[in-house]
């Protein structure tokens, strides 16, 4: 709910100021298999005379990276301190402890909770609210997730009419702005896409379980009630905000993944968010 203004797209690959240019676009993939379990069994499917004697095969799950990488140095919202990382316990310093040959690094960081991309729980808005440690794994992870593709849009403001008529129920609703284009470049700190008032309680009403966006914040940062926060966090509905690379997502068939660290008293975390595209047979 703060603002930023990080440069670079999808992934960064090295720190820079907010003036660099963003690295390469391409969504980090694994095939998975261990996280997926087994892989899955070919479908049913008849043949016919002309077709082939070759058995169907299974295509491996595939992971989609949805998080931006968090760097020393690294702004997410302009006018916030950076991150700070190092070593508490460099190798050098280490070789005096261990054997021969032997070192480690034991590293710190100094840092604000609404880092890279993160997930906000009740608290970040409400006194009284969740925080990041009450969160089951349940709310955050293995969710049927749905794409709502807003690349195409009149303005800045995603309304309700988007939402209607969809299912949401106990889904993760990822908006798909495209802003994630402008990250670390000082383009992505003015005039990106919002959530409006109408659109949240269309959410909340719908009963989403998670929504997240690739923009700088899910409110339009000019107002200071902040609507879409207020409503879905008020309705226990987690926002995970700066996600990247959700054009490499199907608009739905996939399970959503956006996991903190369980700490007690923040309201909000940095996450590792991927999405799980199951496997199929080809």
């Amino acid at each position: 709910m703060v603002r930023p203004t990080d440069p670079g797209v999808r992934r960064p690959g090295g720190a820079g100021s907010a003036a660099q240019a963003a690295p390469r676009r391409g969504a980090a993939r694994s095939t998975g298999r261990g996280l997926a379990g087994r892989a899955p069994a070919p479908g049913p499917g008849t043949t016919s005379r002309h077709a082939s004697s070759r058995p169907m095969s299974p295509r491996s799950p595939r992971l989609i990276d949805l998080s931006h990488t968090i760097e020393h140095g690294m702004v997410t919202y302009r006018g916030l301190p950076a991150p700070v990382i190092g070593d508490w316990l460099s190798r050098d310093a280490s070789s005096a402890r261990y054997a021969p040959g032997t070192t480690f690094q034991i590293g710190k960081i100094g840092m604000l909770a609404n880092t890279g991309t993160y997930i906000d729980a009740p608290f970040h808005r409400f006194e009284d609210g969740k925080d990041i440690a009450a969160y089951p794994l349940e709310a955050v992870a293995d969710l049927p997730g749905v794409v709502i593709r807003a690349i195409r849009r009149d303005g800045r403001a995603l309304d309700a009419p988007r939402l209607r008529g969809r299912d949401l129920k106990g889904k993760a609703v990822l908006l798909h702005t495209g802003w994630d284009a402008h990250w670390r470049t000082d383009r992505y700190a003015s005039g990106h896409p919002f959530l409006t008032r109408a659109a949240a309680e269309v959410l909340a009403h719908g009963g989403a379980a998670l929504v997240g966006i690739d923009s700088l914040n899910i409110d339009d940062d000019t107002d200071g009630t902040r609507p879409a926060h207020t409503i879905l966090l008020g309705a226990g509905i987690p926002i995970v905000e700066h996600l990247c690379g959700l054009g490499e997502l199907p608009d739905q068939g996939f399970r959503f993944f956006a996991v903190p660290a369980k700490v007690k008293g923040l309201g909000s975390f940095p996450v590792r968010a991927f999405g799980l595209i199951s496997g199929t047979t080809v």
